[in-house]
């Protein structure tokens, strides 16, 4: 049996598959190198119909397929796929849903109108991530959160998913990039995510805005680390977690950064 640790990378973006801010890059660096430094590493992100299945050698993973999300009283059908990164040894499996991710644009439509079930499509991607990794009787020791689209996943994992056997030694880690959408996920957005009994109105307060600036937040609060992955984060929430206590913080150190602080804190707190 295998005494690797283990983290799962959960992205909203990530190169080659999709780069919608410098960070997509940086999250396949840190997959690649922490492959190379002797963890076990694996990749969840939405397969988003901009990503060409053909190129990039997509295959639906049935063993894992089918499986029902159930979002605010709908079940939706999670379709799982999966590919291998070029170059490194390591799967990056791909959340599917012909509802929410067969179009041709990302969060708007082709009049730059922001897709009114941008929210669904959040929550059913977070509480799809975790069921995924369910599914695979897989237990990471970290997981890394990026993209604000992940913002819901540190907190469900402290109350939704928290006595799920499968996540009772994982550490979570959660970056805050630069803010990249100006709307809002909808009035109703935090009473859709309330998707468990042991979600509380304390834990969806700072998701209440439903703005990026929020989803952030959410995110970085419920987290046992923080990273900054932009140079041009939101001042707020540069003020607010840089003085944060009890959770360890990975300042921004420029994109051509080796990323040794980003390993040193994988291995901390994978207790490695």
């Amino acid at each position: 049996m295998s005494t690797k640790k283990r983290i799962l990378f959960i992205a909203t973006e990530m190169s080659p598959y999709l780069e919608l801010t410098e960070f997509a890059e940086i999250v396949n660096k840190l997959a690649i190198k922490s492959n190379d430094s002797g963890l076990e590493v694996r990749c969840i992100m939405p397969r988003f119909g901009v990503i060409n299945e053909r190129r990039h050698r997509l295959h639906e993973v049935v063993r894992l397929s089918g499986i029902n999300v159930s979002v605010d009283n709908d079940d939706y059908p999670l379709q799982i796929k999966v590919a291998s990164l070029p170059n490194a040894r390591l799967q990056v499996y791909f959340l599917d849903n012909e509802d929410f991710f067969k179009r041709k644009q990302i969060f708007t439509e082709d009049n730059d109108e922001w897709f009114e079930d941008n929210g669904l499509r959040t929550i059913f991607f977070c509480k799809g991530a975790l069921e995924t990794v369910k599914k695979f009787g897989w237990p990471p020791d970290v997981i890394h959160c990026s993209g604000w689209m992940t913002g819901l996943i540190p907190m469900y994992l402290k109350t939704a998913y928290k006595k799920e056997p499968v996540f009772s030694q994982s550490k979570v880690i959660y970056t805050i990039g630069s803010n990249t959408f100006a709307d809002t996920l909808g009035e109703d957005f935090t009473e859709k995510a309330t998707i468990n009994a042991n979600i509380k109105d304390k834990d969806l307060e700072p998701f209440k805005n439903a703005d990026n600036t929020a989803m952030f937040r959410g995110g970085a609060l419920s987290a046992d680390a923080v990273t900054f992955g932009s140079d041009n984060v939101d001042q707020t929430l540069l003020d607010e977690f840089n003085k944060v206590k009890g959770k360890k913080i990975i300042p921004f150190k420029g994109w051509d950064s080796e990323l040794a602080e980003y390993q040193e804190l994988y291995n901390d707190l994978a207790g490695k």
